[in-house]
C-alpha cells in the first residue's frame, strides 16, 4: 500500500477549521483507493508566531518539508501582520524554494451555486487558469530610496527569463491537449514595451511545438471583459504572475463563490514537493465562528491526490462537491445558507 507523506500548514484564521474537513475527506478516500496519508503538522507556522517570534516559520522550514510528498496549506494572513510579511514569509519561500514555478487554478460553476454572471451556466464554465509563480512581476528586484522625503521613490522591476516562460507555456499547451485543445495568452504588449512583447514572441514559439492546440492572445483588459461577458469560451488560459494572480481571482467570483475555489502549487518535475490551498484566505471577520466554507480546501486536497497519481479518488472527491450543491440545500453563509462548517462537512461525507 502507497503511504504519502503530507505536510499540514494551517496557517491563520479559517485555515485551521477546512484542513480538518480535508483531512476526513482524504483519509475516506485512502481507505476506498488502497493509500495511505501519514500527516505532519505545523500548527505554529503563523502570524501569530510571527508576532511572538519575528518569523512565520523556522529558519529551517524548507528543510522540513523537503522530504514530505505534498503540502496541503490552510491560509495565511492576519490583520496585525502586513500581508507582505506574512508572505513573503511563508508561502512565497516555499514556491520558489520548491520551484513550485506552475500556479493551476480550475474554475467550474457547479449546480446549486449561483453566479452573478449571466452567461455563466453550469456544463459550459470549464476552464483552469495556468499562472506563472515564482518569477514575473512579483520579483525581488528592486528597492526603496530616500525613505521619508519629499523626493521617497520605489522601484519594481519585473523579471522574465527565457527559462522561466518557456517552461510554464509547455506545461499549459500539454495541459490544453489533454482538455479541449484551446488556449488563451494573457498579454499586455500594446502598453507594456519589453516583458510582454518577450512573453508574445515565446508563446507563438512554443505553440509551434503543439499544432493541434488552437490558441490566441487577449490584451488583459479586454480578457478580463471576457471573463464576464463569454466565460464558456475557454479552456485553458495562461498568465504572467500578476496578471494570472487576478484573471484567477475574477474567475473564481464568476464561478460563484471564491469559498469553492482551489489552488495547486506544482513543481512538475517531481524534484520538490507541490503545496495545495484554497484560494480564500485567513478570511479574519469569521474566524472562529465555525461557519468557513471548507470546499475550497477539499478540492485543493482532491487536485493533491490527482497529482500525486490517484485520479480517481480525486474524481471522487469533486463528484461528491457537485452531488452536495446539486441535490442538497446544506450551504455555509457564503453560498446563501446557514450549515456550520461540522454540518456541510458532514453531508458532504455522507455523499462520498
Amino acid at each position: 500500500m502507497t503511504n504519502h507523506r503530507i505536510a499540514l500548514i494551517p496557517g491563520d484564521g479559517i485555515g485551521t477549521e477546512v484542513l480538518p474537513p480535508a483531512q476526513q475527506v482524504l483519509d475516506i478516500l485512502g481507505r476506498r483507493h488502497g493509500f495511505t496519508l501519514s500527516y505532519t503538522s505545523y500548527d505554529d507556522w503563523s502570524c501569530e508566531r510571527y508576532l511572538r517570534e519575528g518569523a512565520m516559520m523556522p529558519a529551517d522550514g524548507l528543510a522540513r518539508l523537503r522530504d514530505k510528498d505534498a503540502v496541503l496549506l490552510g491560509a495565511v494572513g492576519h490583520p496585525a501582520v502586513p500581508d507582505h510579511i506574512s508572505l513573503w514569509g511563508l508561502l512565497i519561500p516555499i514556491r520558489r524554494g520548491f520551484r513550485q514555478y506552475v500556479n493551476l487554478r480550475p474554475i467550474r460553476v457547479f449546480e446549486g451555486i449561483d453566479s452573478p454572471v449571466r452567461g455563466a451556466r453550469v456544463g459550459e464554465v470549464d476552464f483552469v487558469v495556468v499562472r506563472e509563480n515564482v518569477e514575473g512581476e512579483y520579483s525581488e528586484a528592486g528597492g526603496r530610496l530616500n525613505r521619508g522625503f519629499p523626493d521617497e521613490m520605489a522601484v519594481q522591476e519585473a523579471v522574465f527569463t527565457r527559462a522561466g516562460v518557456t517552461r510554464l507555456l509547455d506545461y499549459a499547451f500539454h495541459l490544453a491537449e489533454q482538455r479541449k485543445g484551446r488556449l488563451t495568452s494573457a498579454t499586455k504588449s500594446n502598453g507594456i514595451v519589453h516583458t510582454m512583447p518577450f512573453w508574445d514572441e515565446l508563446v507563438a514559439e512554443r505553440a509551434a511545438s503543439f499544432p493541434q492546440v488552437g490558441w490566441d492572445q487577449e490584451h488583459i483588459d479586454a480578457l478580463a471583459a471576457k471573463f464576464v461577458l463569454e466565460p464558456a469560451r475557454f479552456d485553458v488560459v495562461v498568465a504572467s504572475n500578476l496578471f494570472g494572480d487576478i484573471l484567477s481571482d475574477l474567475a473564481a467570483a464568476v464561478a460563484g463563490s471564491i469559498g469553492v475555489a482551489p489552488a495547486a502549487n506544482l513543481n512538475p518535475e517531481r524534484e520538490f514537493p507541490s503545496m495545495f490551498e484554497p484560494v480564500h484566505g485567513s478570511a479574519p471577520d469569521i474566524a472562529g465562528r465555525g461557519i468557513a466554507n471548507p470546499l475550497g480546501a477539499i478540492w485543493s486536497a482532491a487536485m493533491m491526490l490527482d497529482h500525486l497519481g490517484h485520479p480517481e479518488a480525486a474524481r471522487d472527491i469533486t463528484d461528491a462537491m457537485a452531488a452536495v450543491l446539486a441535490k442538497t440545500d446544506v450551504r455555509t453563509p457564503d453560498l446563501g445558507g446557514t450549515a456550520t462548517t461540522a454540518e456541510f462537512t458532514d453531508k458532504l461525507l455522507e455523499l462520498l
